[in-house]
């Protein structure tokens, strides 16, 4: 089975540090050719972003407007799925998107911004995760087929 790739829309006002150890960690565990970053700003993408993170696709263009990317190819993970992200999932859909959101508790549920563009929806269950722990999630479930349990979630956080 081939790789998937992982699409983080930067969601933030800028590249704060907390959005770059998330995003490095993210790098070492995806790699550069299956990792994007969108909705970068020109401060961010120019200016603040380490040297080692522009190895990944980044763009400043939203996810609708990645070159090469189908929109209907891409599934949302979202805490509002629809379902739960299942290993077929990963047959199903060639990208995985995520908005590189710092969270906040509670929860002020700023993926509706990606939700309402129309994508599938899949959750990861009812724990509010890092943006780099959910990718680690879905890369366990996608692609080396595991099916997560509670506790194995908790043990990714």
């Amino acid at each position: 089975m081939s790789k998937r790739s992982f699409i983080i829309e930067h969601m933030e006002d800028g590249m704060h540090d907390w959005c770059v150890l998330e995003y490095k960690h993210m790098l070492q565990n995806i790699g550069p050719d299956h990792l994007w970053f969108s909705g970068l700003s020109d401060a961010c993408l120019n200016e603040n972003m380490p040297e080692e993170l522009k190895q990944a696709h980044c763009h400043q263009e939203d996810v609708l407007h990645l070159p090469g990317v189908d929109p209907s190819e891409i599934c949302l993970l979202d805490p509002a799925g629809e379902s739960d992200l299942a290993p077929e999932d990963g047959d199903k859909f060639k990208y995985f998107l995520f908005g590189g959101i710092l969270g906040d508790d509670p929860p002020q549920d700023r993926t509706k911004e990606l939700r309402k563009l129309g994508f599938a929806g899949r959750r990861l269950g009812p724990v509010q995760m890092t943006t780099d722990t959910a990718v680690n999630v879905t890369k366990r479930v996608v692609e080396d087929r595991s099916k997560t349990t509670k506790k194995d979630r908790k043990e990714e956080i």
